[in-house]
Formats: C-alpha cells, sequence, structure tokens
C-alpha cells in the first residue's frame, strides 16, 4: 500500500506567504524560505509552491524565490502559478522545482498538457483545479484563482486532463478553503475513485481528524494544508503520529 503524504503549501503573493479563507481576505503568514526549511525538517512529505496572483496580473512565476526555496529543502517540490508555455516549465525544473502545477493555462488550452507531459514526462504535470459546489449540487471548474466560473464539472475536465498526460490532480475546494471545517470528502472520493492518477485533496483542513477522514472517505492519496501550518496549530510531526497510530500509512 502506498503511503499517505502531508503537503504544506506555501500560497505567494509579493514574496510573501499569504492565507485567505474562500480565496478571499488574504492575510500575512510569514517568509517562504524560513517556512519550507521548517516543513522539510518537520517531515513535510512535499512542498507546494504557488504564486497565487501570477496568471492574473499576467507575469511567470517568481524565479528567485523558488530557487532560494529549492536551496533548503530535501523533499520534492512543486511550483505554479503563470506557467503556460514549455519554457515555463524547463526555467522552473532548471532552478530547483521537481514537478510543476498548471491550472488556467492548461483549461484554456488542454494541448499544454500533452505537450508538457511529452516533454518533461506525466510525473512531472500536475493539475490544479480549483472547485465550487453551485446550487444545483455539482462541483464546477473555477479559473484565474478562482475569480471566474467555467461551465465544466470538475470531474469531466479530471477525466480529460489525465486522458491528455496530467499525472496528478491537486483539487482545491473553495467552499471548503480556509473554514477549517474539514476537506471536501464527496468531491475527493469521486476523483480518487474514477482517476488512475493520485488526488490530493485541498482545501479546509482543521483538525487532525480531517486528515484521517480525507484518506479514509475520499480516499486522497495526499492531502494539502496551509494556515494549520503556517500558524503553528497543527505540527507536522504529531499529525503523522497521529496518523501512525489510526492505521494510516505515512512515512515517519
Amino acid at each position: 500500500m502506498l503511503t499517505k503524504r502531508i503537503i504544506p503549501c506555501l500560497d505567494i503573493r509579493d514574496g510573501r506567504t499569504v492565507k485567505g479563507i474562500n480565496f478571499e481576505n488574504i492575510r500575512d503568514a510569514g517568509d517562504p524560505v524560513e517556512l519550507a526549511l521548517l516543513y522539510s525538517q518537520q517531515g513535510a512529505d512535499e512542498l507546494v509552491f504557488l504564486d497565487i496572483t501570477a496568471t492574473v496580473e499576467k507575469r511567470k512565476t517568481l524565479i528567485e524565490l523558488v530557487k532560494r526555496v529549492a536551496a533548503n529543502i530535501n523533499i520534492p517540490f512543486t511550483v505554479g502559478g503563470g506557467i503556460s508555455a514549455v519554457e515555463d516549465v524547463a526555467v522552473l525544473l532548471q532552478h530547483g522545482a521537481d514537478k510543476v502545477s498548471i491550472n488556467t493555462a492548461a483549461f484554456k488550452n488542454p494541448g499544454l498538457i500533452k505537450e508538457l507531459s511529452n516533454r518533461f514526462g506525466s510525473q512531472c504535470i500536475v493539475l490544479a483545479i480549483d472547485t465550487k459546489k453551485e446550487a444545483d449540487g455539482e462541483w464546477y471548474v473555477y479559473l484565474n484563482g478562482g475569480r471566474t466560473k467555467t461551465e465544466a464539472k470538475t470531474i469531466d475536465w479530471a477525466n480529460q486532463a489525465v486522458a491528455l498526460g496530467a499525472g496528478e490532480i491537486l483539487l482545491t475546494s473553495m467552499n471548503n478553503d480556509g473554514t477549517k471545517a474539514g476537506f471536501a470528502v464527496d468531491i475527493t472520493s469521486l476523483l480518487s475513485n474514477q482517476l488512475s492518477v493520485p488526488v490530493i485533496a485541498s482545501g479546509g483542513a482543521g483538525t487532525m481528524q480531517h486528515f484521517k477522514e480525507i484518506f479514509e472517505e475520499g480516499n486522497a492519496d495526499a492531502a494539502l494544508a496551509a494556515s494549520i501550518f503556517h500558524y503553528k496549530e497543527i505540527e507536522i510531526p504529531a499529525l503523522k503520529a497521529y496518523l501512525s497510530a489510526e492505521k494510516i500509512s505515512i512515512r515517519l
């Protein structure tokens, strides 16, 4: 059985780590390099770095900051934000990223997934999906950092992306994001059970129990969180010890 992964996420704006609730009310959460080093030392399985305004501001990810973070950690490192071409990925991989996360650009140009997968390998390509459950009970895809609704259903887009070569799905529930009320078990479970690639659940972690739920009921391969780690509400070693005691396969 594959071990489940715990992944802290650094949402970056203006070179600082930030965190919001439901993608709004953004506040400062610290220095990204210091946080990255701490999480690497604490036993995080991977680290995700998302430049959350790169796409909206129509610029590339902060390469120098990526380089500094990568120099301080020894765990797999995924970088996203403003990636829209093969050259963007090549530069990030040269500067220390192990994987890249693509979102809006991939939705607008699905061929990009195939192009990147063919060039760098599907294991390197993480498709990030920001999703929201609407009044009709369906989960829809949102773009531009959660600002733009599409008519695409999340399960359909995820299936298409995997067929094109996405090697992993990073699924963020906008309904749950920052609420600390638990992950979106239903949509995570739907994707985990249908797709042939790993699904990372994101949005809503507030307690250790929530991680247990998303692994057992949501069948997620990994769970990503931000504010509970940044503000030291849950420490990674304690979380892993708890999950291990609950008979969840985890790397200690």
